[in-house]
């Protein structure tokens, strides 16, 4: 049982994070805190001139309400939304926060996966705590 779990949230197509969300409610010890984590990566540079002004402060509203719906339905439980690198980002917030465990998605690697690398494999490979991988189907 864990006193503080970091489960990541990402919002790319077919991700739902009620798994990791159930996962985590199962290894949270008695009154544990939850942090729902998403990363907003940067949008490429040769985009920004296509976007509409004020997408990016739209876009982030709009997480952190998800965040905080999702987060109502859990005890004890807080959205957090932080941008740049996915992988380094949650290693510096499982750090900064003291998790002990992190909650993370992942597919099934693929040709690509094996060659560059995916998120989850760059949390697993650093993370100083534990790590519990949901496989998504």
């Amino acid at each position: 049982m864990y006193s503080h779990l970091l489960v990541t949230v990402a919002y790319d197509k077919g991700h739902d994070a009620s798994p990791s969300l159930e996962i985590a409610k199962a290894l949270a010890a008695p009154g544990a805190r939850i942090t729902l984590l998403h990363v907003m990566e940067p949008a490429p540079v040769f985009a920004l001139d296509y976007l509409p002004e004020g997408w990016h402060d739209e876009m982030r509203a709009a997480i952190v309400s998800d965040l905080e719906a999702l987060a109502e339905g859990i005890g004890n439980a807080t959205g957090l939304v932080v941008e740049g690198d996915a992988a380094h980002e949650i290693l510096e917030t499982a750090r900064d926060q003291r998790v002990d465990c992190i909650v993370i998605a992942s597919h099934r690697p693929g040709s690509q996966g094996l060659f560059l690398g995916s998120t989850a494999s760059k949390v697993v490979a650093r993370a100083q705590c534990a790590i519990h991988v949901a496989r998504r189907k």
